[in-house]
């Protein structure tokens, strides 16, 4: 997809007419990738083409006309996929800019994730989780992709297991002599910091 944007941007400059990129000019059905397969024949005739990025991707849903009431998200860990598919009133993720809480039919959006606190709403009911990092991917179609390296449910977290590891990192960003340890040493004390925080909130 970035080789086509990359060509659609060349092509705007060359006609004179510059637009911004966005999604909404890309097709919302599946795309082939003839050209790569094209390239392929000529250099490995006997060989079948591997799959690409582009042929795997699955067809980009429309944007509704209208804003929908819920707010479809999927939240995903390296290892398993915590929520799929599911419709909620609203999500908060802890941002590197800040909370930012999002409905349906938030703008597209890309955020990277800090430690934190990630709350699911549903009416009444909200789901907490702790996350260490990671990114959300919000897109126009009220569906949210939320990726996470780590994340635990926030009332399967014992408080004074926190503590103690950060009492444990303080002692070794004090006590820290090569750059390496100190900033092993500080990615463990604001780890354990969003921990309290998020415990005591």
């Amino acid at each position: 997809m970035l080789r086509h944007a990359a060509r659609r941007l060349v092509a705007a400059r060359g006609s004179g007419s510059i637009r911004a990129l966005s999604t909404a000019g890309v097709p919302a059905e599946a795309a082939d990738d003839s050209a790569f397969s094209e390239a392929w024949k000529k250099v490995a005739p006997n060989i079948e083409a591997p799959a690409t990025p582009l042929s795997l991707m699955q067809p980009r849903p429309p944007t509704p006309a209208a804003i929908p009431s819920k707010l479809t998200i999927n939240f995903v860990l390296p290892y398993k996929s915590e929520i799929a598919n599911k419709e909620v009133d609203m999500v908060i993720v802890p941002a590197t800019t800040g909370q930012m809480g999002v409905l349906p039919g938030h703008v597209s959006t890309i955020a990277e994730l800090k430690p934190g606190v990630l709350s699911v709403h549903e009416g009444n009911d909200i789901t907490k989780y702790f996350v260490s990092s990671g990114f959300a991917f919000v897109h126009a179609n009220s569906i949210a992709d939320i990726v996470a390296v780590e994340a635990v449910p926030l009332d399967q977290i014992d408080p004074a297991l926190v503590q103690e590891g950060l009492a444990e990192f303080n002692a070794k960003l004090g006590s820290a002599s090569t750059d390496l340890e100190k900033a092993e040493a500080q990615i463990g004390v604001d780890v354990h910091s969003a921990l309290n925080a998020a415990l005591a909130g």
